[in-house]
Order: structure tokens, then C-alpha cells, then sequence
């Protein structure tokens, strides 16, 4: 860190990405990527792309974009904001509602991204203890006026709550906003998109990276009422107007055309995550129930850091996370079936359970 760096930045802890490791071939199942590949149309668009056009500005506004989403989630195209990922909107959701006087709130064990751009904002924040099953307790976030984010499902346990929980937790506090982060909303959960057209406090987010197999390109989305998104736009276009890149806004239009197959895929892996979880508890796993791309398991008599490690050094990348609560868990992501196959193989190697069937 260079001496130059703003005082409020020393010291400041900023988020860690997944790791990526290049010393050799890995089972990549560390940062919920999908394991298949774009739609073909969206493939086919990608290689007859027009690579000069690359020289002009994307449309600032993505309004053919905005349209085709509009059209799948049935709201306006006034009601939806497009971001570099879905990240920017949470970032935006900071910068432009969690003021000096405002304190932003969300659960203890989630994405830990919130707190490092709450950090970086010099947002005041909480974290709300999830219960002693990993689960959300609605009743903690309701009436408490503040500002909220909750992931739906939450990651890294990939539980959920109930529609009918967040609409209390958005009703109860109506001079706050309330983010419902549905980055993993495809793979079984229930979105509360409709609930925008209810309540002007309610701010949904997703994204292209997951369910749409396009983290490569970088897309997210919100839905919300017109007055959310004009003021995320204006924090858009005071940082950077052209967040979403040409490219990126031409492969994701066609990406909403073939939604058909990218849904195909999300119960394909829900399949493979019925089988995943099944495989680990005959290894003496406890798997927390998930409704995301990803499940979170510990083992009876293993810690969560020896599996974390000897997979890797088998050629198997999972996350783990060393806070107290859940050091003994690791994350992992739901990929093909052969993927899955290979875990589980190399699993049985490191619990010495070779030939278990």
C-alpha cells in the first residue's frame, strides 16, 4: 500500500475472489460457474459478431436489453437497471441509500462482499446472527428501520425464506430499502420480482453470471420501482455511464431469447444436486438444504480445512471460509455430473473409504 492512499482505505480489508490457480488441470468447483457452456445462438452471435463495431459506445441506456427483460419478468423496461455484474447494483444500493444517518443490515454468514463495500462507502453496518440451523430468521428484520440485504437463497449455506417472510420484512420497514439479492434464484427458490410492483422500498437483483452461464461477461440486473432505478442510474452515470460493454449487451439480449434452455439447465442441476447431497451423506457429510447452484457440507470427523486441502491437492477446488461459525463447512459448487463424480471419488481416497458404494 502506497503512502498516497486515502487515510479511511489503511487497513481497509477488501473482498477475495475465488481462487484460480494455474499450476495445473483443476475440477473447478470453488466459484459457481456453471459447467455448461452459453446457449448456441448465444455462440453463434459471438462468432459472426461484427468486432469493428467494438470501436463505437454501447447504447448507455441497454434499452433493447431493458426490453427483453421487461418482457420475461413481466414489468416495465422504466422498472429495470442493468449493471457491470451484480456487484454495481450493490455498490449503487450503497453509494445512493446508505447515507451517514442510515445503518445498512444483513445476516452474520452471507455474501462477504457486503460488508467490504459497506467498508469502502464508510457505511454504518450490522449482521444479524443466522439461527443455530444456518437458517434466516425473518422476524429479526422486521420493523427494525434500517436499510437490509438479504441474499435469496443465502450463500454460502444456500438456504431460503419464504415470499411471504420477505414481503413482512419489506412491509414492516417501509421508509427502508429492502435489497433481495436473487443471485441464485433460478436453481429452485422463489423470486420476489412481483413483489416490486407492490412496494416502491423493494430492490431485486440478479445476475447473467450463474443461472445464464455468462460470468465471463459480466451482467447484472434489477428490478424495481421507477424511482429505485432513476436513482440507481444516477449513481451509474456519475461513475461510469457505459458500465456494460457492447459485446456484453448484444450476447445477454439473445441470451433472454433462449431462457428455455438456460432454465433446462438449472434443473439439470438440481438433479445433480439431489445426487451430490445423497453421495455425501453416505460419506458421513452433513449437507445444509440448498436451493442454489452450490451446497454446504461438513463432515462428521474431518475438518473443513484437511477436506478443503487434500482436494485441492487432488486436483478438486472447493471454497472454504475460516470464520468460526462455519470453518468446519466448505462450499461447493454444483457442476456436470462427471464433476461430481470425481468429487465424490476423491473423497472416498481422502476419508480412506475407497470401494464404498
Amino acid at each position: 500500500m502506497s503512502r498516497f492512499i486515502r487515510a479511511r482505505y489503511k487497513g481497509f480489508e477488501s473482498y477475495t475472489p475465488g481462487e484460480q490457480p494455474k499450476n495445473m488441470e483443476y475440477v473447478k468447483l470453488n466459484t459457481n460457474e456453471s459447467p455448461f457452456p452459453p446457449a448456441p445462438a448465444v455462440l453463434n452471435v459471438l462468432k459472426q459478431a461484427d468486432m469493428e463495431l467494438l470501436r463505437l459506445y454501447p447504447d448507455p441506456t441497454g434499452a433493447a436489453l431493458k426490453e427483453k427483460l421487461a418482457s420475461l419478468y413481466g414489468v416495465r423496461a422504466e422498472n429495470v437497471f442493468l449493471s457491470n455484474g451484480s456487484d454495481d447494483i450493490l455498490n449503487f444500493a450503497v453509494m445512493a441509500f446508505c447515507d451517514d444517518g442510515e445503518t445498512l443490515v444483513f445476516p452474520d454468514i452471507t455474501y462477504s462482499f457486503y460488508d467490504v463495500i459497506a467498508g469502502l462507502h464508510g457505511a454504518k453496518f450490522e449482521t444479524i446472527p443466522l439461527k443455530d440451523d444456518m437458517s434466516i430468521e425473518p422476524g429479526d428484520y422486521c420493523g427494525i428501520g434500517k436499510n437490509i440485504f438479504i441474499p435469496n437463497p443465502n450463500a454460502p449455506t444456500g438456504m431460503t425464506i419464504a415470499l411471504e417472510d420477505i414481503e413482512s420484512i419489506v412491509k414492516t420497514n417501509p421508509d427502508n430499502i429492502v435489497l433481495i439479492d436473487e443471485a441464485y434464484v433460478d436453481f429452485g427458490a422463489d423470486s420476489a420480482v412481483p413483489l416490486t410492483k407492490k412496494y416502491d422500498n423493494l430492490i431485486v437483483s440478479q445476475t447473467f453470471s450463474k443461472s445464464r452461464s455468462f460470468a465471463g461477461g459480466r451482467l447484472g440486473f434489477a428490478i424495481a420501482n421507477r424511482e429505485l432505478i432513476d436513482d440507481l442510474e444516477k449513481m451509474k452515470y456519475s461513475t461510469n455511464p457505459y458500465n456494460v460493454n457492447r459485446l456484453t449487451m448484444r450476447l445477454a439480449e439473445v441470451s433472454v431469447d433462449e431462457n428455455d434452455y438456460y432454465m433446462e439447465n438449472c434443473k439439470k442441476i438440481q438433479e445433480i444436486r439431489k445426487y451430490t447431497v445423497t453421495e455425501l451423506e453416505k460419506l458421513g457429510f452433513t449437507v445444509l438444504p440448498s436451493k442454489a447452484n452450490f451446497v454446504f457440507a461438513k463432515h462428521e470427523t474431518a475438518s473443513g480445512e484437511h477436506i478443503y486441502e487434500k482436494l485441492k491437492d487432488n486436483g478438486v477446488l472447493v471454497r472454504h471460509f475460516t470464520s468460526e461459525r462455519i470453518k468446519d463447512y466448505n462450499r461447493i459448487t454444483i457442476g456436470s455430473r462427471e464433476q461430481m463424480d470425481t468429487l465424490i471419488e476423491r473423497l472416498k481416497t481422502i476419508l480412506g473409504m475407497e470401494g464404498t458404494k
